[in-house]
């Protein structure tokens, strides 16, 4: 538990940053401060508050569900495809990731951050034994007009060894089950998806640019004083080629439909996992396939948990339309940009929408 703090709306933004960030007490030191009111680096411009887009949201409309237990019906591919073209997310089912894998990362996640402050501050930007390993707070406090009301353990996977001698013990067993068990998944997902880009096979090269480096962050949303005036995650779309998400059943994702600019919530399916284009696989795609803006709203009733997995290329990849997406002469929409740069320019500013993905327009 975090020790008793008087910060108030009004604190000087030094010492909220000295707690949150340096000490590494995270918001949910805030939180269990019993802060009852938001300090100022947390408060959205109004534009950017989800509780402003509330007309805007969709009820009883949202992302496709698909039952995934017959692999070789070609509906089921129709639908993922067809998902991935129009709105860039969809929800699986009956995937075979064994939901005692996904109850156990959830809680592995709770464990580790009920850690002391003291524990997870060993793996901040400035402690961490490897850059691998980052915990942290918001998205880019540096960049950020307003702070996000969100910590995170961010884990990129280079190899089971290395995960075992860096990665935190709390989590370090659970998560790496996670991540073996939807290899097989996202494989079979990224089969289906290049099949309707008329890349009929996937050979090393193509399966390295797919998904040839991995990133799993662990992310933990506590209870907000006032919810409404801030986010938990602001407006952006990944930089990934998938990313797959295991949300808890609290739920707060929204998602933006853009042929009619309006918002849709993401219920929370147990044992389901919510599958979504990430920048990368636009771009190789040359826009047949979207990655669409989300975001995640901030609760005051509730703390709440996620478990991306982002599916990547590698750094040093080149990226840009696929070959056999160009065959027929159609125009590339994007250049060729090496993926360390385009991620570097992600994560250099606050999110922004849609806006990276500019970086690789012709």
């Amino acid at each position: 538990m975090a020790p008793t703090m008087a910060i108030t709306t009004n604190t000087e933004p030094s010492t909220v940053t000295e707690f949150v960030i340096n000490k590494g007490f995270g918001v949910k030191g805030l939180s269990e401060a019993g802060l009852r009111s938001l300090p100022t680096q947390y408060i959205q411009p109004l534009e950017e508050r989800i509780s402003s887009v509330n007309n805007q949201v969709m009820f009883g409309r949202s992302i496709p569900i698909i039952d995934m237990s017959n692999w070789d019906d070609p509906k089921m591919a129709d639908s993922i495809c067809d998902a991935a073209e129009k709105w860039g997310f969809f929800q699986i089912v009956n995937h075979g990731v064994p939901l005692e894998v996904l109850e156990s990362v959830q809680v592995a996640t709770h464990r580790f951050f009920a850690l002391p402050a003291e524990e997870k501050n060993m793996y901040s930007k400035e402690n961490s034994p490897s850059n691998s390993v980052r915990y942290g707070t918001s998205f880019t406090p540096q960049a950020e007009r307003a702070l996000e009301w969100k910590d995170y353990l961010s884990l990129f996977y280079v190899s089971d060894d290395e995960a075992s001698a860096l990665w935190p013990s709390a989590c370090k067993d659970e998560t790496l089950e996670y991540m073996k068990k939807t290899d097989i998944v996202i494989k079979r997902l990224l089969d289906v998806l290049m099949k309707r880009l008329n890349v009929t096979k996937i050979d090393d090269e193509k399966e390295n640019l797919l998904m040839g480096s991995k990133r799993i962050n662990l992310n933990f949303y506590p209870i907000c004083p006032n919810p409404d005036l801030t986010v938990g995650v602001g407006r952006h779309s990944d930089v990934s080629t998938l990313t797959i998400l295991l949300q808890d059943e609290i739920g707060g994702l929204y998602v933006r439909v853009e042929e009619d600019d309006n918002w849709v919530h993401v219920p929370p399916i147990k044992g389901s996992l919510v599958i979504n284009i990430g920048d990368a696989l636009q771009i190789m795609s040359n826009g047949r396939y979207k990655s669409v803006e989300h975001r995640v709203a901030a609760n005051g009733n509730s703390d709440r948990i996620s478990v991306p997995i982002f599916v990547n290329p590698r750094p040093s990849d080149l990226i840009s339309p696929f070959p056999e997406v160009l065959a027929n002469e159609e125009k590339a929409l994007y250049k060729q940009v090496l993926y360390s740069d385009y991620v570097k320019h992600f994560f250099r500013k606050a999110h922004d929408g849609k806006q990276t993905v500019d970086f690789a327009k012709m």
